[in-house]
């Protein structure tokens, strides 16, 4: 029986040194082995080849950790055992998460050659003392250039900010708005700091914005950003949003590969809920399967497809008769620009 295609995510865990507000799995490793870490990569592509057989991969994203810090031989094995193990979509989107201050043009153009299409660069601010504040090892300088790099190559760019720190106003906002504006990129993601417990941030006594200033920030990102939003804290040209991303969201299967990284595959009719490194893989069911579709799918602007396993778990009574922050649009629920405001409040009535 041929099975469904499936994204892949791949973790790489290493980094120069942890961010201040970082909750991922990820390590301070001066000199890790690439080569053995790439080994157990392979083995694990190879043990999924084994379970599902040849099947597409529509996508593939190398996320962190510091992905940049890799070995491009490296990189291009782990491509090449992919490409042995499964069939690569011709039009596959691969993307690779790199930061600013671990990569210089050579070493970007050589990823590209191996097969990256799509840079996502961890740009985090263009305030060298808000980037200090964050943990981060680069300059904003830095990240220009490294932004610079990826759009002379010619690659499919995307770049990560985080805004509402400690003394952040609206102004700033605006004013970072406008400096993606000018950069010209086609897409970006623009994430509210969050304070994960266990960071170092975790351990400071902050001054945060308040939620109806961090409510003011939302709203004039998508009043002077040159982008439209296409998920709660997503910005792209049309056609150039993130697909693996956007396939996730939409509920299709992907496999999580390398310590740190989760997956949900789909084997005959089953849902399983997978871990990297064969640290987990057990049956969901198909009622956790959709409320899981619907937590990710609501956060999209083209919203959740309301198939049978959707409609079973979601009171549609209530989204009806709440059209101020749910709107259907033929056979998809998604929220509108207030209900994208109060998301989780709106999830937890939503779901049965």
């Amino acid at each position: 029986m041929a099975q469904i295609a499936h994204n892949i995510y791949i973790h790489v865990p290493f980094c120069v040194k942890r961010c201040k507000y970082c909750a991922f799995f990820s390590r301070a490793c001066a000199n890790p082995d690439w080569d053995t870490w790439g080994e157990r990569i392979i083995s694990e592509i190879k043990s999924w080849h084994a379970r599902l057989g040849n099947i597409v991969v529509p996508t593939i994203f190398f996320g962190g950790g510091t992905p940049s810090l890799m070995p491009t031989d490296v990189f291009a094995k782990i491509i090449g055992a992919i490409n042995k193990n499964f069939y690569i979509e011709s039009n596959a989107e691969i993307s690779i998460e790199t930061n600013p201050g671990t990569i210089d043009k050579i070493k970007m153009t050589q990823f590209c050659d191996a097969g990256a299409n799509r840079i996502s660069i961890g740009v985090q601010s263009f305030d060298d003392k808000k980037l200090q504040f964050l943990g981060r090892i680069h300059s904003a300088n830095d990240a220009m250039r490294t932004i610079d790099m990826a759009m002379q190559i010619g690659v499919r760019v995307s770049a990560d900010f985080i805004y509402g720190l400690p003394g952040d106003k609206i102004q700033d906002i605006i004013h970072m708005c406008k400096t993606i504006n000018k950069i010209g990129i086609t897409h970006c993601s623009l994430y509210e700091l969050t304070i994960e417990e266990n960071t170092p941030l975790s351990k400071m006594k902050l001054d945060m914005p308040d939620n109806n200033t961090m409510a003011e920030m939302y709203m004039a990102i998508q009043k002077h950003l040159n982008m439209p939003r296409y998920e709660v804290s997503n910005y792209a040209v049309d056609g150039h949003e993130c697909q693996h991303n956007m396939n996730i969201w939409d509920g299709a299967p992907y496999i999580g590969i390398g310590r740190g990284a989760a997956g949900r595959i789909f084997i005959n009719n089953t849902w399983y809920e997978q871990m990297g490194d064969e640290t987990l893989f057990q049956p969901i069911s198909d009622s956790d399967r959709a409320i899981e579709r619907l937590i990710t799918g609501i956060r999209t602007t083209r919203g959740v497809f309301l198939d049978n396993a959707i409609k079973q778990i979601t009171d549609l009574e209530f989204a009806k008769s709440h059209s101020d922050v749910l709107m259907f649009s033929g056979e998809r629920i998604h929220a509108t620009d207030s209900g994208m405001l109060i998301l989780d409040d709106i999830i937890e009535k939503l779901v049965k």
